[in-house]
């Protein structure tokens, strides 16, 4: 009985949670509300988002041969290989769930693990679209700074997690 109880405890708190969250919304609890609208507005924006990306990420494994991303931002690539990730992030848009599958077409096709980090690091704070936002709203200057600060603890996490992992043996399903 305790075994099946701790096989099953992640899923516990998941279910306590949206029982409590359906009981505050039939009560008209106002947090309720707010929880049931968010999730609804979350999982529509993922539901029209992420079979587009599973597309791109499909062509992306089937036209992009191996050698090339080995050769371009693998383990021997250097500088090179840092830039190219930095600009593969910065060109695409959506939200960070969407780097993911990114990131691990990446790590399939032979990308250095200091290449991918760099890649969700610049992702995450450095897409074009955003910058422009970000520029409109809190200047150049700020943007400059905030940029000039991330890159380097970006690319400084991308080479300590490169140590951290290197002879790691990880449990990957293959996609084919």
């Amino acid at each position: 009985m305790r075994k099946n109880l701790k096989k099953y405890q992640q899923y516990i708190f998941l279910l306590a949670f949206a029982i409590i969250t359906l009981l505050s919304l039939a009560f008209g609890f106002q947090p309720g509300k707010t929880v049931v609208t968010n999730f609804t507005q979350s999982f529509i924006e993922m539901i029209t988002f992420i079979p587009f990306l599973f597309i791109i990420v499909g062509l992306f494994d089937v036209w992009v041969p191996k050698e090339k991303i080995e050769k371009h931002i693998g383990r021997e690539s250097g500088v090179k290989g840092i830039v190219l990730a930095i600009i593969l992030a910065m060109l695409q848009a959506g939200p960070l769930y969407g780097a993911f599958p990114v990131a691990y077409m990446l790590y399939h096709k032979g990308a250095s693990i200091r290449n991918i980090f760099i890649y969700l690091g610049a992702f995450s704070t450095l897409k074009i679209p955003m910058l422009g936002i970000e520029i409109g709203y809190l200047g150049i200057q700020f943007t400059l700074a905030r940029t000039l600060v991330s890159l380097p603890l970006f690319i400084g996490i991308g080479y300590l997690m490169e140590w951290y992992f290197t002879d790691k043996d990880f449990k990957i399903n293959k996609l084919g």
